[in-house]
């Protein structure tokens, strides 16, 4: 069973996918940029949900019946000491923002290593070296659009956006791979509704910063690379304790090296903005 199928299964709804306007943009409000800490039991995302997002995403919420938000956990990828991690937050019908979150302790403390882009989500993770990296995501519409790259020259320090397609294209990144810091392929889903060949490999000789045609195809493609270089890591769905749990093989026997709560809290109304202070009150 695929994490995305688990995570159905025990969160008990269907997620859906967001609306979303143009290419990825990186607007996050500041405060999600934070840090928490891993106390050995499921970690709980920080999200405020505010009301530019209920407007942004058409939720009906209320007081009385807020809107559930969701974490899903997509990908893991160890880079020596440092660990990295991507996926989503969503809610039961609307994809709200991507999440790359960082550890440079193997797992401890955990920090936003990209602010998160509104309507998107983030699914691969590759590290060729201690420098360079690439994150894939795409935005989630009612059909994936903007596929794009975060790409890190600096080990993670730093990422900067770079989209496949042009803004407002459709389809969505199916598989990448770097065999260097400047080759890299990478295969598109247009998705069923295409006039045209519905999967098409791309090819990069400047590390992701543009893309080149190679195939077109009806059929799905597939890269012709090495087997993952990381098999000892992997991230696992747990109904049990409504979490993603990501664990490194030691021997025999698969430990937990942190875990994250499927809940993120949930969208309502904020309170009603305090009036003007009448004369000769004091404001504080």
């Amino acid at each position: 069973m695929s994490l995305r199928a688990a995570h159905f299964l025990f969160v008990g709804i269907f997620t859906g996918v967001g609306a979303c306007s143009g290419a990825p943009q990186d607007t996050s409000p500041a405060d999600h940029i934070t840090v928490f800490e891993n106390q050995g039991r499921p970690m709980t995302v920080p999200f405020h949900c505010t009301e530019d997002d209920i407007a942004w995403a058409g939720l009906s919420c209320t007081d009385q019946d807020p809107c559930p938000a969701y974490f899903e956990l997509a990908a893991a990828e160890p880079l020596g000491n440092k660990l990295f991690v991507a996926g989503n937050i969503h809610s039961e019908a609307v994809t709200l923002y991507s999440v790359l979150f960082a550890s440079d302790d193997g797992g401890k403390l955990w920090h936003e290593a990209h602010e998160r882009i509104r309507g998107a989500g983030l699914d691969h993770i590759q590290f060729l070296d201690l420098a360079n990296g690439w994150a894939s995501g795409e935005a989630l519409s009612p059909l994936p659009q903007d596929p794009f790259f975060l790409i890190t020259a600096d080990g993670g320090a730093n990422w900067k956006v770079q989209p496949v397609l042009e803004e407002g294209e459709p389809g969505s990144i199916q598989q990448f791979y770097f065999t260097s810091k400047d080759t890299g392929t990478v295969i598109i889903d247009r998705g069923e509704g295409s006039e045209q060949e519905r999967y098409v490999l791309y090819e990069s000789p400047n590390g992701g910063r543009t893309w080149n045609v190679k195939q077109l195809s009806r059929k799905p493609l597939s890269l012709n690379r090495p087997e993952e270089r990381d098999k000892d890591w992997r991230v696992r769905a747990e109904r049990g304790t409504q979490s993603f749990r990501i664990e490194r093989r030691q021997g025999d026997r698969w430990n937990e090296v942190a875990s994250f709560a499927v809940s993120a809290g949930a969208c309502k109304p904020g309170p009603p903005e305090a009036s003007p202070a009448a004369p000769g009150n004091p404001q504080h």
